[in-house]
């Protein structure tokens, strides 16, 4: 994961590359590109769950890294916007079917008692490879816009090349627990109606997540005025923090309260750092605090609502659970940058951050709202 994260560098600059003067689309063409990425990921994370399922999470892992490290090649070589635009939807129906596999990949390799840690140290392999791909993006998006594509996809292949070698289904050990197999029955996640509420929870709160990597980005660029070297060293700073503290946050907090106690916090921390940005006088420095907060929300928010929803699963239908997950994550999205770009476009960036904030404390209420009547059920 380190390996693969370490490339991470289209996504977060593909709105700034698209409307930059060698391509010439506008602010909204990227954000439907964005989009359309968004809506391959919702395929992409059923053809996951299902095929996880079926074939085990080690082929689709491997399929996933392979076909799209070929994918983010073959991207970087095209300037048609229709060319782009089905590029980019391929690219991501192959690239986030391996998010299922990998999600149920560390639920087979821990325990329940270590589960909420196992997410945090794959998210710490995640936001250091974020962090070096940061940083690495803005340089070589200072060079060639082009070179991103090349590392990106070199990344995948690479990082396939070492899950084949390392992690061989002959030479590793799932972690087995009889009790996942007796004690919860095989519940299809479209009948769970606790999860699907957690599911619409998490789409709001991941369209607004998302403002993160594409209109924000677009905002530092138009509005600030700063270089890609410079917010390269801005997302690299949300990827150290991370990668510093969430898993001794996370240490300390699991198990103290349910999980929806800690998302609720995080989710209305990020929410807050977009209000911020309307609230205080423009800044790159005001820019660093309110990516500060938003980390620490970050840090809240994400492992526990990976705890969340792998507390409800078995072994038998885990890869389904995965999928449901990852298609809420694809359709956020889909809603939040292509929604984002035309509210950008449209009203300014003020207008934005005023409804992703205020959308963003909505979902914190309603994560809230979940976990009461969980305490009630639970409690009856």
């Amino acid at each position: 994961m380190l390996v693969n994260r370490s490339g991470t560098m289209v996504v977060p600059f593909m709105t700034i590359y698209l409307t930059s003067p060698a391509m010439g689309y506008s602010i909204a063409q990227a954000g439907l590109v964005m989009g359309i990425f968004g809506l391959g990921a919702i395929c992409g994370g059923f053809l996951g769950g299902r095929l996880t399922d079926r074939w085990g999470f080690h082929r689709v892992q491997l399929a996933a890294l392979t076909g799209g490290g070929i994918a983010f090649m073959i991207l970087g070589q095209v300037k048609s916007y229709l060319l782009i635009c089905i590029c980019t939807f391929l690219l991501s129906v192959v690239n986030d079917a391996f998010r299922p596999a990998n999600s149920t990949a560390i639920a087979t390799y821990s325990k329940e008692e270590n589960r909420t840690r196992s997410y945090s140290l794959n998210r710490l392999a995640i936001n250091l490879g974020w962090a070096v791909g940061g940083a690495l993006g803005g340089i070589l998006a200072s060079i060639n816009y082009h070179l991103l594509f090349w590392v990106d996809g070199g990344t995948n292949l690479a990082a396939a090349l070492l899950l084949r070698i390392f992690l061989h289904p002959e030479t590793t050990k799932s972690v087995h627990h009889p009790r996942e197999l007796s004690d919860k029955p095989v519940l299809s996640p479209y009948r769970d109606r606790t999860y699907l509420q957690f599911i619409v929870c998490t789409v709001l709160f991941a369209s607004c997540f998302f403002q993160l990597f594409s209109t924000l980005p677009l905002f530092y660029k138009r509005v600030l005025g700063m270089p890609e070297y410079m917010i390269g060293l801005l997302l690299t700073i949300n990827g150290l923090i991370i990668a510093a503290f969430e898993m001794v946050l996370v240490f300390k907090l699991e198990g103290r309260r349910d999980n929806l106690y800690y998302v609720f916090f995080g989710v209305l921390a990020i929410g807050l750092s977009y209000l911020l940005l309307d609230v205080l006088p423009l800044s790159v420095y005001v820019a660093y605090f309110c990516m500060a907060v938003s980390t620490v929300g970050e840090m809240f928010a994400m492992s526990f609502l990976n705890s969340f929803w792998i507390s409800r699963t078995s072994r038998a239908n885990r890869g389904g659970y995965a999928g449901l997950y990852t298609i809420a994550w694809s359709t956020a999205q889909v809603i939040g940058p292509t929604g984002g770009a035309e509210i950008a476009q449209r009203a300014g960036f003020y207008v934005l951050w005023w409804a992703v904030g205020g959308i963003c404390l909505a979902a914190a209420m309603a994560f809230r709202y979940l976990r009461q009547s969980q305490i009630i059920v639970a409690y009856d």
